[in-house]
């Protein structure tokens, strides 16, 4: 029974998930930049999805481009 309890507590101590995210909650009109190869996007309309979503460019997440 010992051996079971150390599982279960193994398993309650899980980590957090880390996300990458693109600076934040993304609106319309946000542009992303990728940092390796300098493509940007211009974000039209979001999803509406409970979760967020990295848009991926040269295999990294895009961040937001700062505000000139």
């Amino acid at each position: 029974m010992a051996v079971k309890k150390a599982m279960v507590k193994a398993k309650a101590k899980k980590a957090p998930v880390k996300r990458a995210a693109a600076g934040g909650k993304t609106k319309p009109g946000d542009e992303l930049v990728c940092g390796v190869c300098g493509m940007s996007v211009t974000v039209d309309e979001i999803c509406g999805c409970v979760e967020s979503h990295d848009i991926i460019c040269c295999e990294r997440p895009m961040k937001k481009r700062r505000a000139r």
